[in-house]
C-alpha cells in the first residue's frame, strides 16, 4: 500500500491501548486487545496470531491441476484444496511453497510465479496465504510430515469449477486460487514466471 493510501486511511485506524494474551499453542496464539476507536471510544478485538503459509497451484503438462483431499478437523470433514502449509520462522515463502508441494504431493516445478497474498480472515487472523503458481513438474516420493494424512489427485479447471458453483468445494484459498486460475487460462492476468 503506498503512504498515500495509507494517509488517506488514516480516520479509520484503531489504536491498540492494551494487549492480553489468551493461549499460546504450538502454532497458534490467540489475543484479546482493547483498541481505541477513531471517536475515541474503546473496543475490544479479539484474534488469532498465525505464523503465515504459501499455497500452491501446480499446473500438469495437460492441464489439470494437482489437488488435496485432506481431513479439516475443526469442521470434521475432508476438503479439497491446493498443496499448501505454514512458513516456518524466517522462511522464505518460495522456499516454504516448494518445500510443501515436494513434501505432500512428490512433485517438483521447474517454473514458479509468485502470484501475491492472500488475507483469508481479515476480521480475526493475522493469517496471510502467498500464492504461486508451478508448472514443469516432475514426479517424485512424497515426504510426509508425522501425522500427516491426505490423498493427492488432479482435476480440471472446469471441474473445479462446477464444484464450486455446487457447494463442494468451499476452501477460501482453493477458490481464490482458481479465480487466479481462470483469469490466467483468459489471459486477462499474467504472471512472470521463474526457473527455479
Amino acid at each position: 500500500m503506498s503512504a498515500q493510501a495509507a494517509s488517506a486511511d488514516e480516520h479509520l485506524r484503531e489504536a491498540t491501548v492494551s494487549s492480553e494474551e489468551l493461549l499460546r499453542g504450538s502454532f497458534l496464539h490467540a489475543k484479546r486487545d482493547i483498541v481505541r476507536l477513531p471517536d475515541g471510544s474503546q473496543a475490544s478485538r479479539e484474534y488469532v496470531c498465525h505464523p503465515g503459509a504459501a499455497v500452491v497451484v501446480a499446473e500438469l503438462p495437460d492441464g489439470r491441476y494437482v489437488l488435496e483431499r485432506q481431513w479439516r478437523y475443526p469442521l470434521e470433514r475432508a476438503f479439497t484444496e491446493f498443496p499448501a502449509g505454514k512458513l516456518n520462522p524466517g522462511e522464505d515463502p518460495l522456499l516454504c511453497a516448494q518445500r510443501e508441494l515436494r513434501e505432500e504431493t512428490g512433485y517438483q516445478a521447474s517454473h514458479w510465479a509468485y502470484a501475491g497474498p492472500v488475507h483469508l480472515a481479515i476480521a480475526y487472523s493475522t493469517e496471510v496465504i502467498h500464492l504461486f503458481f508451478a508448472r514443469g513438474l516432475s514426479a517424485g516420493e512424497r515426504q510426509l510430515d508425522e501425522g500427516e494424512f491426505l490423498d493427492v489427485f488432479a482435476a480440471s479447471l472446469e471441474q473445479l469449477l462446477s464444484w464450486v458453483r455446487a457447494g463442494q468445494l468451499t476452501d477460501a484459498k482453493t477458490q481464490f486460487c482458481l479465480l487466479w486460475a481462470q483469469n490466467l487460462r483468459s489471459g486477462l492476468w499474467s504472471l512472470d514466471w521463474q526457473a527455479s
